[in-house]
């Protein structure tokens, strides 16, 4: 396979697990929904109490949290879809948030990671981060009348270890 017939199919793999991870939120917390709503009419019936005001609180937590894990993938789709930029990023990211959720998110983790850590990663989007950055100007660098002076420890040798008893 080419490195972009591996791209086309790892961003559609993190959109697919987006789109699962959403469908699978969407019908558990409708589920659970009508789950507590019987639950709590069918107690308000004999007489009970009403359902405490933070179980709304809950679902919405758990909703938010959900879909901020789902957030990740679909960016990371998105971006490797369109061959942007920043689409390494986004995948690694992507792919961190979706391995939390095993098997599915695991599986399109570790294809993302195989791909864009891969040498055909490397041919689509490059090798630039491995670079290192360009040395500080001259005058940035200690002078040796800097360093010479008394109580001050060298910038070459290791301090001694009497200057810190």
């Amino acid at each position: 396979m080419t490195p972009q017939e591996h791209n086309k199919y790892v961003g559609l793999a993190q959109l697919g697990y987006a789109g699962f991870h959403l469908l699978m939120m969407i019908v558990s917390m409708g589920v659970m929904g009508v789950m507590f709503e019987r639950i709590y009419s069918r107690s308000q019936e004999m007489g009970g109490p009403p359902p405490p005001p933070f179980v709304g609180l809950i679902f919405g937590f758990v909703g938010i949290i959900n879909l901020a894990m789902t957030i990740p993938s679909v960016l990371a789709g998105y971006a490797l879809l369109k061959r942007r930029s920043w689409a390494k990023i986004a995948g690694i990211v992507g792919g961190v948030a979706a391995s939390m959720s095993f098997p599915i998110g695991t599986a399109v983790a570790v294809y993302t990671f195989w791909f864009l850590f891969s040498d055909l990663g490397k041919q689509l989007y490059g090798d630039k981060n491995q670079e290192l950055p360009p040395l500080p100007p001259k005058e940035w660098q200690p002078h040796s009348s800097d360093s010479a002076q008394p109580g001050t420890p060298s910038s070459t040798a290791p301090p001694d270890r009497a200057d810190f008893a």
